[in-house]
């Protein structure tokens, strides 16, 4: 199987309800995380260090939660 196709799959599956919480959490630390970055005030070095690791660990968070594939949903997407 084609790795982009699985991707797809996997995308286009359920996700479990814990792992939709996650992508929640995910998205707001990611918000925050840019927000302090795109702040039009100069803040301290280790804020916007934060700030930053924020972003990364938010997007990261996202994307691993929405590849998450709830198996008991009965809902396979049609593969190519």
């Amino acid at each position: 199987m084609n790795i982009l196709s699985e991707i797809r799959h996997r995308a286009l599956a359920p996700t479990p309800p814990f792992f939709q919480k996650l992508k929640k959490a995910g998205m707001i630390l990611a918000a925050v995380g840019t927000a302090v970055l795109s702040a039009p005030v100069t803040l301290p070095a280790l804020l916007v260090s934060l700030a930053g690791y924020a972003v990364t660990a938010g997007t990261v968070l996202v994307s691993i939660s929405q590849l998450t594939v709830d198996e008991h949903a009965g809902y396979l997407p049609a593969m190519d």
